[in-house]
């Protein structure tokens, strides 16, 4: 996947500014696909020389003119045949996987520090994730077809996140133990 898919995703429902679509790609989007703000205006800028989003200047008192993009008919074609190919499952590449992969040759004290900080993160994800589930998904059957694909995907993070501390956990239980003996 391209950032550009990402883009034209978060932009198809509702059309915004690119200082709007940056903030709302951080809270949806950008969970699973991410992206500085400079990448994400570089991208608008090359969507739209490609026909795939058009933007229109607004203009604001005392601020500079703010430019609202939306994804054009041919976008949201592009956007529909690229969701019709097939993906492959995404490679895992993580940083802790491989220090733990070689983790024999360190104190099993750096490797538990490493994963009570990955703990902690997936925490953190795992509470937004819940937040996010309260806050705009208590009646998943009772939302419009587009919120319902998109709690699918939160669905998705929830259980990542799940997913992720019950190992944490697992192996700290299991390098602990080694550690006591």
């Amino acid at each position: 996947m391209a950032l550009a898919h990402a883009i034209l995703a978060a932009l198809v429902d509702a059309s915004c500014s690119g200082y709007d679509l940056a903030k709302r790609f951080d809270g949806s989007v950008g969970f699973f696909w991410s992206a500085s703000h400079q990448q994400i205006y570089r991208e608008l800028a090359k969507l739209e020389e490609q026909g795939w989003i058009s933007s229109e200047s607004i203009l604001q008192a005392g601020r500079p003119d703010k430019r609202l993009y939306s994804v054009t008919d041919l976008g949201e074609q592009y956007l529909k045949e690229w969701i019709a190919q097939p993906c492959e499952p995404t490679p895992i590449k993580d940083d802790l996987l491989v220090k733990i992969f070689a983790g024999n040759i360190v104190p099993k004290e750096i490797i538990l520090a490493e994963l009570e900080n990955h703990q902690k993160a997936h925490q953190k994800k795992l509470s937004t994730y819940h937040n996010l589930e309260q806050h705009y998904f208590q009646n998943p059957q009772e939302l419009p077809e587009s919120g319902k694909f998109q709690y699918l995907t939160l669905l998705n993070g929830i259980s990542y996140e799940t997913h992720c501390l019950a190992w944490c956990n697992q192996v700290m239980e299991l390098l602990n133990q080694r550690i006591e003996k």
